[in-house]
């Protein structure tokens, strides 16, 4: 149930920018330059196997976008919601971006290209290495093998392009290009009104940001919830107590799982 009178008990905006450094931003931009390179190898494979396969290769094409918009909902739901931001390596690549959001969510407004896209060139690196190498000679699976191919291509381009399109959708009208309002308002990609949806909190839903087409189902599966029952029940650690505070938490996090507890470290505030 959501809750928009929570009092959240959020990290400061300055101290989680300040978090983003020069040594990460050389990380980037040389991740961005293997990411491109990987993508032409994909693309060029792709092209000499396109004979005959036009339909197999558009199909593929089409279910890596799909999968691009799961995977930017699962990786969002994971950065917001388990964590901290002095985790190892993690905290400050995938999760202080996301809790600065939370208190911020203009910030990605003010980034430029590396620093928005960066770092999901970074994540999508052996995702691009295992389409590069997915082999597609053996005998009666070349077609699973170019499909497999070229799916992951396409998932990982378009993974790329998610915090492209969410950055879109936090900008003003007046800010965004006719293009890209045209293809918001036919929900060819992220809408602003439909991503705000997220930004209610306690930022407990429609976590995918690349189309958001799958935020309804995943929402009326209850997927993002079953999850947290579940790792709740196993580990004991609330859901979001990090990002807003472990009294909000506590009052919104799936405490009554469905899986019986197999630990009694849940922490309650005294």
């Amino acid at each position: 149930m959501r809750q928009p009178s929570l009092k959240l008990e959020q990290q400061d905006a300055q101290v989680l920018a300040a978090g983003y450094s020069k040594s990460f931003r050389r990380v980037e931009i040389a991740s961005i330059i293997v990411f491109w390179a990987e993508v032409f190898g994909i693309t060029y494979r792709a092209w000499l196997h396109h004979e005959g396969n036009v339909w197999l290769i558009g199909i593929a094409f089409f279910v890596g976008f799909l999968w691009a918009d799961f995977m930017s909902g699962f990786v969002h739901w994971l950065g917001d919601t388990w964590g901290t931001t002095e985790m190892p390596f993690l905290g400050k690549t995938l999760i202080r971006p996301f809790r600065e959001h939370h208190v911020d969510e203009k910030a990605i407004t003010r980034h430029d290209w590396v620093e928005t896209n960066g770092a999901n060139c970074l994540i999508s690196i052996p995702f691009a290495a295992a389409a590069l190498v997915m082999p597609m000679s053996i005998p009666g699976l070349e077609s699973f093998g170019l499909f497999m191919s070229v799916a992951l291509g396409s998932m990982i381009f378009w993974v790329m392009m998610t915090n492209q399109f969410h950055k879109w959708a936090h900008l003003t009208p007046e800010q965004t290009p006719p293009v890209v309002a045209w293809l918001q308002k036919y929900h060819f990609i992220l809408p602003p009104e439909h991503h705000q949806i997220h930004h209610k909190a306690p930022f407990d839903t429609y976590y995918c940001i690349t189309t958001g087409w799958l935020n309804w189902p995943l929402q009326k599966l209850n997927f993002y919830r079953l999850s947290e029952r579940f790792w709740t029940a196993v580990s004991g650690q609330i859901p979001r107590a990090n990002d807003i505070g472990i009294e909000a938490a506590l009052k919104t996090a799936p405490l009554d799982p469905l899986i019986p507890p197999v630990t009694n470290k849940i922490e309650r505030p005294v």
